[in-house]
């Protein structure tokens, strides 16, 4: 007698906690165009502890198979400011990390879930179904591979990458062979999702830190001075720009060159001085100190030639300082002017919510956070959006371990109607505490010290073999990336109104970044409609 009570196809939006019963709903099928990775998820019910083998029959090629699993949150969300739309909000494991399987597993009484990847690159246009069994329980699944492609246009995606990060959980050294290693594994998966522009470190980014202490060194320029004269050695830059490219990576986001949090002080920078390595720059330094300020010079002249002898001028930006506010508007003045004139022409950027810095001039590529971002919204070019831990209230987007997965991948129907250019969130991979105070295990710790709501600092975990395992939260924000691209696909075959009828139900609801319906038919529904309205004008 098989223990196997049901199984059943749910999409990629569905959520299964422990104390979940099955879902009453099955999903019978998508579409996708033919450069496009979409998942879904088979649910098995089981009225006992048991050993299962999962096994499938279909056209489909190289079908990605990953179990669901439950990870520990002991910071959910933060309470204060918060709106209602949780599902969840307290302690306890969340289905967050995807391991790879081959379709064997130990299951326990209840629901186990597996989840699949289907990337149509590998396969046929056309209808491909997919049948399932498990313990004499069956189910199919309907797979239309529409011959059209993606648009992704100019759009950039960073997630900022921690080296440090990686260094301190394997135990490796910069720039040892396990170090490049690592970091392009992990850079591959990055851009493999989405990311096309990877936080570079020419000097050990000022981000996270704890005022007085530092982050592990990770600088990749080397600096030497001799006799007062500064000259620079861009070789481990060379080989990080190459081994980004060789991931899949275009643009290179360069660490801010002043401290977090309104540009205060010089960020940590060694150097080798007459023969001796050590620290010159760092919190003791005032970001004004003339004795910077000639070093920033120095570096800017050598540094602009470098990236302009390998064309990389158009893919470069440059940082001042992260998340600055009204009380450091002074300091970071000075900063941002003292930058704008040293990288005149490059693009210059940073993450601020303060529309009265952009106002009064003082950034000209400003990130403001999706609760904050109306006032920017058609008076910037080419504008992006963030969120961090902070964006808890109002509906709006986020990842967190507690958000429904329809939050985290609307965001990619919010960004076409606004013609955003960019995104911009903190951690690919923070396995620090919050402050970077100390290391963290982050299967077991996910809330940085309960400091940021689960889900806020990283979005892969490290496997044992140095890649990065995945999380679902990867693969439903990648989904907004496309379904964002498809958008894109479908104006350039009709115009931007036909694709906003198509997004807003002819005007039944006016999206925003705020606003938008909490369902997760309406979503997918609106996706298969893009879809249709492709098909039907390719083949005209």
């Amino acid at each position: 007698m098989t223990n196997i009570k049901d199984i059943k196809i749910l999409s990629s939006l569905e959520k299964i906690y422990d104390r979940d019963k099955m879902p009453a709903a099955e999903y019978k099928g998508f579409s996708m165009l033919k450069n496009e990775k979409k998942s879904f998820q088979l649910a098995v019910e089981a009225t006992a502890d048991c050993e299962i083998a999962l096994t499938y029959e279909g056209t489909v090629k190289n079908l990605r198979i990953y179990t669901v699993q439950h990870i520990r949150s002991d910071f959910p969300m933060w309470k204060k400011g918060a709106d209602d739309y949780y599902r969840f909000s307290k302690s306890g494991y969340y289905p967050d990390l995807l391991l790879p399987s081959d379709g064997n597993a130990k299951v326990q009484k209840g629901i186990t879930v597996f989840w699949f990847e289907v990337d149509a690159s590998h396969n046929d246009a056309g209808i491909h179904r997919i049948s399932f069994s498990v313990g004499g329980k069956t189910a199919d699944i309907d797979i239309e591979i529409i011959d059209a492609e993606l648009d992704f246009k100019d759009f950039i995606y960073t997630c900022w990458f921690h080296t440090d990060c990686l260094m301190s959980y394997y135990k490796f050294d910069a720039f040892s062979d396990e170090y490049w290693r690592v970091t392009e594994n992990f850079l591959k998966t990055a851009a493999e999702y989405g990311m096309n522009c990877v936080l570079t470190p020419i000097f050990t980014p000022p981000l996270d830190t704890q005022k007085g202490k530092e982050r592990p060194t990770v600088q990749l320029i080397d600096v030497t001075v001799n006799d007062g004269v500064y000259s620079f050695n861009f070789d481990k830059l060379t080989r990080w720009i190459e081994m980004a490219q060789r991931s899949g990576i275009e643009y290179f986001e360069l660490a801010h060159l002043y401290t977090q949090w309104g540009a205060k002080h010089a960020p940590k920078i060694m150097a080798t001085v007459d023969g001796t390595y050590k620290k010159i720059f760092g919190w003791k330094t005032r970001a004004n100190s003339h004795r910077y300020k000639n070093f920033l010079t120095a570096l800017s002249v050598e540094l602009k030639k470098y990236f302009e002898e390998r064309n990389l001028k158009s893919k470069v930006l440059i940082h001042v300082s992260d998340e600055p506010n009204a009380s450091m508007l002074r300091t970071y003045k000075k900063a941002s002017m003292h930058i704008h004139s040293l990288f005149d022409g490059y693009r210059i950027t940073d993450a601020l919510s303060d529309h009265s810095f952009y106002k009064k001039k003082i950034v000209s590529n400003p990130i403001p956070s999706s609760d904050h971002i109306d006032k920017f919204i058609g008076n910037v070019d080419k504008l992006w959006v963030y969120y961090c831990s902070a964006q808890t209230n109002h509906n709006v987007a986020n990842r967190f371990f507690c958000n429904d997965s329809i939050r985290t991948r609307v965001i990619g129907y919010q960004m076409y109607k606004f013609d955003i250019r960019g995104f911009l969130q903190w951690g690919y991979n923070f396995y620090f505490t919050r402050l970077s105070k100390a290391l963290v295990n982050p299967y077991e710790v996910t809330d940085a010290g309960k400091k940021f709501p689960s889900g806020d600092s990283f979005i892969v975990y490290p496997a044992e073999d140095g890649t990065a395992h995945h999380s679902l939260r990867l693969k439903v924000f990648y989904d907004a990336l496309q379904d964002m691209a498809a958008l894109n696909t479908l104006e350039k075959l009709t115009d931007k109104k036909t694709c906003l009828s198509v997004i807003e139900e002819n005007g039944k609801h006016s999206l925003t970044f705020k606003d938008y319906p909490h369902s997760d038919s309406w979503l997918l529904t609106t996706r298969e409609k893009v879809n249709t309205a492709i098909k039907e004008h390719i083949n005209k």
